[in-house]
C-alpha cells in the first residue's frame, strides 16, 4: 500500500491474485498436456536442458532467500533452537501430506494475528499521524509493490508436490481447490495491507511488526504467533529446495542417509542467511521479482503456449499471452527499484511515537525521515 498508493495497492491486489489462480491451474493443465507430475520435469519437456536448469535455480533459491523474522531479544539463539528443535524434524517428512496439519495450525494463527492488526489499527491508529501522501491513487513504485505481492502468493514452486497429494488428483478437483484458496488468501492479504497501511500510512515498514512499540504486550504475542506460522510453514519450501536436488544430482531419489543429509545443509545454509539479515522489506521485494515473479508470470504461460494445440484466440492462451511481457517488465523493471529504491528499515530500533512523553501531532506534512527524526528528539508518546 505504501509503495503502489491505497487504491491502486487494492486493485493490484485482486489483480496479482487472479493471475495467480490462473497460472497455478495452467500449470497442472500443462503437466497434463505433457504426462509430467514434477514442475522441473514439465519445464524440461517444454524447454529441455536450458529451461530445466533455469527452473531449478530459481526453485533452489526461493527457501534460501526467506528470512524467518526476528521476534524476540537474542535473535540469533531463538532462530538457531526453533530451527533445531521444530523445523528440522518438519523437514525431514518424506511425504508432503504429512504437512497437512501443520498447515492448518498455521492459517488459525494467521488468522489470530490478523485480528490483533486490526484491533490495533482502531485502537492505535488514530493516534499516529498520517503522511501528507497517505491517500494518493498511485505512486510510482507500485513495480516494486507488485513484486511483494507475488511474494505473497507464490506457490507454484510446490504446487505438483501438493496436487499430487490429494485423493485422486484432478485438474478440475485442483482448479476448484485453487478457487478457494486464492479467495481467501486475498481477503487476508487485503485485511492486513488495509489495517496495517491505516495505522501508519506513510511510516509502514515492510516487516509491519517493526511499526509496533516493544511495549505492546499484545502485539508482542502476535510476534510470537508469526514466528510459529514461520517454522511450521518453511518446511513446505524446504521439500521443495530437497526435490530439486535430488532431481538434478540423484535422478529424483534420495536414500535415507542422503535424505538426512541434504535436509540438514538445506536448512543449515538457510538458517544462516537468516542469521545474517534482519530487513524483511528488501527481501520481499527481491524474492518477488527474481523467484516469484518468474515462477508465476513467466514460465507457466510459456509452457502452455508451447504445449497447448488450442487457437489463439482461446482465452487461456490470450491469458498467456498478457501474463508473459508484465512478467518480464515485473522482474526487469522491479528488481532495478528495489536496488535503486530499497524499503525502509529501523533494524529493531523503536519508531519516535513509542516514546513516553510530550505528543504532538503537529508538522504532519514533512517527508517521513525529518518526521521520524524530529519527533524522536521530542522524545513523544501516543499512550498517555
Amino acid at each position: 500500500m505504501k509503495q503502489a498508493g491505497f487504491p491502486l495497492g487494492i486493485l493490484l491486489l485482486f489483480w496479482v491474485s487472479y493471475v495467480t489462480d490462473f497460472s497455478l491451474i495452467l500449470l497442472i493443465k500443462g503437466g497434463a498436456l505433457s504426462g509430467t507430475d514434477t514442475y522441473q520435469s514439465l519445464v524440461n519437456k517444454t524447454f529441455g536442458f536450458p529451461g530445466y536448469i533455469l527452473l531449478s535455480v530459481l526453485q533452489f533459491l526461493y527457501p534460501f532467500i526467506v528470512d524467518p523474522e526476528n521476534v524476540f531479544i537474542g535473535r540469533h539463539f531463538i532462530i538457531g533452537l526453533s530451527t533445531v528443535t521444530f523445523t528440522l524434524p518438519l523437514s525431514l517428512y518424506r511425504n508432503i501430506a504429512k504437512l497437512g496439519k501443520v498447515s492448518l495450525i498455521s492459517t488459525g494463527l494467521t488468522t489470530l494475528i490478523l485480528g490483533i492488526v486490526m484491533a490495533r489499527a482502531i485502537s492505535l491508529g488514530p493516534h499516529i499521524p498520517k503522511t501528507e501522501d497517505a491517500w494518493v491513487f498511485a505512486k510510482p513504485n507500485a513495480i516494486q509493490a507488485v513484486g511483494v505481492m507475488s511474494f505473497a502468493f507464490i506457490c507454484h514452486h510446490n504446487s505438483f508436490l501438493v496436487y499430487s497429494s490429494l485423493e485422486e488428483p484432478t485438474v478440475a478437483k485442483w482448479s476448484r481447490l485453487i478457487h478457494m484458496s486464492i479467495v481467501i488468501s486475498v481477503f487476508i492479504c487485503i485485511f492486513f495491507a488495509t489495517c496495517g497501511y491505516l495505522t501508519f500510512t506513510g511510516f509502514t515498514q515492510g516487516d509491519l511488526f517493526e511499526n509496533y512499540c516493544r511495549n505492546d504486550d499484545l502485539v508482542t504475542f502476535g510476534r510470537f504467533c508469526y514466528g510459529v506460522t514461520v517454522i511450521l510453514t518453511y518446511p513446505m519450501e524446504c521439500f521443495v529446495t530437497r526435490e530439486v536436488i535430488a532431481n538434478v544430482f540423484f535422478g529424483g531419489n534420495l536414500s535415507s542417509v542422503f535424505h538426512i543429509v541434504v535436509t540438514v545443509m538445506v536448512i543449515t545454509v538457510a538458517t544462516l542467511v537468516s542469521l545474517l539479515i534482519d530487513c524483511l522489506g528488501i527481501v520481499l521485494e527481491l524474492n518477488g521479482v527474481l523467484c516469484a515473479t518468474p515462477l508465476i508470470f513467466i514460465i507457466p504461460s510459456a509452457c502452455y503456449l508451447k504445449l497447448s494445440e488450442e487457437p489463439r484466440t482461446h482465452s487461456d492462451k490470450i491469458m498467456s499471452y498478457v501474463m508473459l511481457p508484465i512478467g518480464a517488465a515485473v522482474m526487469v523493471f522491479g528488481f532495478v527499484m528495489a536496488i535503486t529504491n530499497p524499503q525502509d528499515c529501523t533494524h529493531g530500533q523503536e519508531m519516535f511515537y513509542c516514546f513516553p512523553d510530550n505528543f504532538s501531532l503537529t508538522n504532519t506534512s514533512e517527508s517521513h525521515i525529518q518526521q521520524t527524526t524530529q519527533l524522536s528528539i521530542l522524545n513523544i508518546s501516543i499512550f498517555q
